[in-house]
């Protein structure tokens, strides 16, 4: 199906033996994550990478240290690791495979340039500098394998560290957490019970659930756009059913995203996180990694891949048109977007431009329609609902903000004394400039509406809600401010 006022194709069938087709396709079915479940086993000719890679973790998958555990990757790398990106025009065609060698590559690299930095942190030393130089063994063939599936030369969120990042242990038994593993592992991943294959995982699971949030946010737009033959309840209604779907389906997203806590330690996230970070913003990298062989010998610089490059918030922000500051903070926010898959990021643009254009936000809350007398009684409660589930899907939004404010609170501010986030951005308060926007937006439709008191009031539920954003609100900026004073940073 294709989004309204758009060219742009939603896969109903994602064609998951199609190898022409980019991994990563937005559809009603898997929503953000790949057509197929990831490639595992990478072609014969790679078989040293494959070595390398297994050879790699910290605790490798036989339980035996590995490779970081020693500081031994780099030389290993640069002893037994030729350049192999004439086999990789081999598979330029199948862009499946190509997205697998690029995560792969992508593994070796950010353990090569970051080694060093996780040999001084488990001295109890700061990270230090990295390596700043990447060698044509990994530079040229990442370029290469980036560049064909659509990413940037270094880890990526979707494409590479954790949506094609997973194996499914009984093919039959499908998505099920049980039934999750990690292909690929920096510490002690290869164990399922462990943080970090927890902490990659239940953002899979999470992702799981956003096919129905694709698919509501279709049928919402749909509504809209097949006004022609239906009547006005009969629009709304098929309205409101797309923003139920919605709703439900964020619900769900942040029922798994609270399973985190038991799935992934606090106190063991910052010894595995280390491999992560990426080049931009980071002590690490001061003066970015040379790419041997790429770029004239100028460096270059990249953001670390982060939970942020998720395409199920940004979707949500887009579709019920949020209002961000205008601050530099946003502007990191807008940089993410280029480290997505280039079919999501697509995906975004358009249902931005379908939503503004079919005057979503403006059908859904009505603005001053109640003082329409030839309305009827039944008119006015799916306006109503129309409002409710409208800002229950803004709550779901602040829900899930809240939430990585929290996580970003108990995994990091109290673990560590670094000043950036893997992706780059100020930890103390980039979070807090969207999860303050999607407050500020809630009230200011509540009261646009009169949703808490007079005719078209929204009942106790949404008191309750709207209690919990006043009180939240509050004791973010304490927060905040408690923070910034203890790091002696600014506020905004």
């Amino acid at each position: 199906m294709f989004i309204p006022k758009s060219s742009f194709e939603v896969l109903e069938d994602t064609k998951p033996d199609d190898f022409s087709l980019p991994a990563f396709m937005v559809s009603t079915t898997r929503g953000f994550l790949a057509r197929m479940d990831p490639i595992v086993a990478l072609p014969p000719e790679f078989q040293v990478v494959e070595t390398l890679l297994q050879a790699m973790p910290v605790q490798t998958q036989s339980g035996k240290p590995g490779l970081l555990a020693t500081g031994k990757l780099g030389d290993t790398v640069l002893q037994d690791l030729p350049d192999l990106t004439d086999q990789v025009e081999k598979y330029r065609d199948n862009l499946p495979m190509m997205n697998a060698l690029y995560r792969d590559y992508s593994f070796l690299a950010s353990a090569f340039l970051l080694e060093p930095c996780h040999m001084r942190f488990i001295k109890g030393e700061p990270y230090g500098l990295g390596r700043s130089f990447l060698p044509a063994q990994l530079s040229r063939p990442i370029v290469r394998c980036a560049e064909l599936a659509g990413f940037k030369p270094f880890m990526e969120y979707a494409g590479s560290y954790a949506l094609f990042n997973y194996r499914l242990q009984n093919p039959d038994a499908g998505l099920e957490y049980s039934n999750l593993r990690l292909i690929r592992a920096f510490e002690h991943g290869l164990d399922p019970t462990s943080s970090e294959a927890g902490f990659v995982l239940v953002h899979v699971d999470m992702v799981k659930n956003s096919g129905p949030l694709v698919h509501g946010t279709m049928s919402c737009l749909r509504a809209l756009d097949n006004a022609d033959g239906v009547s006005s309840q009969q629009q709304r209604k098929a309205f409101n059913e797309g923003m139920r779907s919605i709703v439900n389906a964020m619900q769900k997203v942040n029922g798994v995203m609270e399973t985190m806590w038991m799935k992934s330690k606090p106190r063991s996230y910052t010894s595995f996180r280390t491999f992560i970070f990426g080049i931009t913003s980071q002590s690490m990298f001061p003066d970015g990694v040379v790419y041997e062989g790429v770029n004239d010998g100028k460096p270059l610089s990249f953001r670390g891949e982060s939970g942020a490059n998720d395409t199920m918030i940004p979707l949500m922000d887009n579709f019920l048109q949020v209002q961000m500051p205008d601050t530099p903070l946003t502007e990191i926010l807008r940089d993410f977007r280029d480290y997505r898959p280039s079919n999501h990021r697509q995906f975004l643009v358009e249902v931005k431009k379908s939503s503004e254009e079919l005057g979503a936000k403006d059908f859904a809350l009505s603005v001053g329609i109640e003082r329409n007398s030839s309305l009827t009684d039944e008119d006015l409660e799916l306006v109503k609902e129309s409002r409710r589930l409208w800002l229950q899907a803004l709550n779901q939004v602040r829900d899930f903000r809240w939430r990585h404010w929290c996580f970003a609170r108990e995994y990091i501010l109290k673990q560590t004394s670094h000043p950036t986030a893997t992706g780059g951005s100020p930890i103390v308060t980039w979070l807090p400039n969207q999860l303050q926007a999607i407050m500020e937006e809630m009230k200011e439709i509540s009261n646009n509406v009169g949703a808490r008191s007079g005719l078209m009031e929204l009942g106790p539920e949404h008191q309750d809600i709207m209690e919990l954003v006043e009180r939240q609100s509050q004791t973010l900026s304490k927060e905040v401010e408690k923070y910034c004073q203890e790091r002696g940073v600014a506020a905004h």
